[in-house]
């Protein structure tokens, strides 16, 4: 029951330090997003205070007698009441049409300033790839030796935009980054193509917005935006293999993980795990959560997940392995040090 409560407290945790937010954006579209929220909301509100004043005066204002409606008897009111009634009806008809003109003007507007058709030059591109319930990372380029593969962490560095080139391997998910970009629905066999663009450092949550299944809720992941020289440090990282292990603990645990199931699913660079099932654990050890999003990422918290993953993430598609005794603690250590 611990661990169950666990992962929705970890959301919430995000949610109320900010990590997550469409009123706290980063970059230029949510800026935009945001701006065009606050005067459908400034509108709104007064839409709504003049209505309920409107309101609040029929109801308390002095109540006219009979004799001011002579002609109240028969249910139809004077030709002076008729010729008020017309004035505010088409008044108000006039003013609520212009309204909704304007608004869709700037909405308009809006789209154009944020869609794909407005990228800057000097754009990385990054293929995202929407699973049941984790996210794959390709960093593209045409150099297929600087390709480099993660999974639910998305470096970009500051101040440059990023495109995003959303598909997905089952079913319709949706990637959302609140604080950089709106909703941009990934469907299986087509690309849809967005862009961010993050103006200061730091960790932005994202999460599927698109109901996907049972762990629908699970399926989060992190933009970490980076100064220049540390994303491209952090990049030259990734293009590395696989940390050797230092020390007889860690190679017993390398052992552990190679001559189990855990290769059928998972790759890790240097060595003999090439599985495409599930996410790529070459640098397992420096991403911040596991599951998704769902835990950080801990000895405790990756014991648990590996022991018993259905109790962390009911209804996941990583399957529970069966380790000799002994096995469990060097199978952490090993990839612990996947940094």
């Amino acid at each position: 029951m611990r661990r169950c409560t666990l992962p929705f407290l970890f959301f919430l945790a995000n949610i109320a330090f900010g990590q997550q937010s469409a009123l706290d954006p980063a970059g230029p579209q949510a800026g935009r997003i945001r701006s065009l929220e606050s005067l459908l909301f400034g509108i709104s509100v007064v839409i709504f205070v003049g209505v309920i004043g409107t309101l609040a005066v029929a109801l308390f204002r002095r109540r006219r007698g009979i004799q001011q409606e002579p002609l109240e008897s028969t249910h139809r009111p004077s030709a002076q009441t008729e010729r008020k009634l017309l004035v505010v009806v088409s008044s108000l008809s006039a003013v609520s049409l212009l309204i909704l003109f304007a608004l869709i003007v700037v909405s308009v507007v809006t789209g154009r300033e944020i869609s794909i058709k407005s990228l800057p030059r000097d754009s990385l591109v990054v293929e995202v790839t929407g699973n049941q319930w984790w996210w794959s990372v390709r960093y593209l380029d045409d150099n297929t030796q600087r390709i480099i593969v993660t999974a639910n962490e998305i470096h970009i560095p500051t101040g440059r935009p990023v495109v995003i080139k959303g598909t997905s391997h089952d079913v319709i998910h949706s990637f959302w980054v609140p604080n950089l970009h709106g909703k941009r629905d990934l469907i299986p066999s087509r690309v849809n193509t967005e862009w961010i663009q993050a103006d200061r450092p730091g960790r932005f949550r994202g999460q599927c917005a698109e109901f996907c299944g049972l762990q629908h809720a699970h399926m989060a992941f992190w933009v970490i935006a980076e100064p220049p020289a540390q994303f491209e440090a952090w990049r030259r990282q990734q293009l590395q293999p696989a940390a050797e292990p230092s020390d007889p603990v860690r190679l017993r645990g390398q052992q552990v993980f190679l001559n189990n199931a855990c290769v059928l699913c998972h790759t890790i660079q240097g060595t003999t795990a090439a599985g495409q099932n599930g996410p790529d654990l070459t640098h397992f050890g420096s991403r911040q959560t596991i599951a998704a999003g769902t835990l950080p990422n801990t000895i405790g918290n990756l014991g648990g997940w590996i022991t018993d993953p259905q109790t962390v993430k009911p209804g996941n598609h990583m399957p529970q392995v069966p380790l000799a005794p002994g096995d469990e603690q060097p199978l952490l250590a090993y990839l612990e040090g996947l940094k």
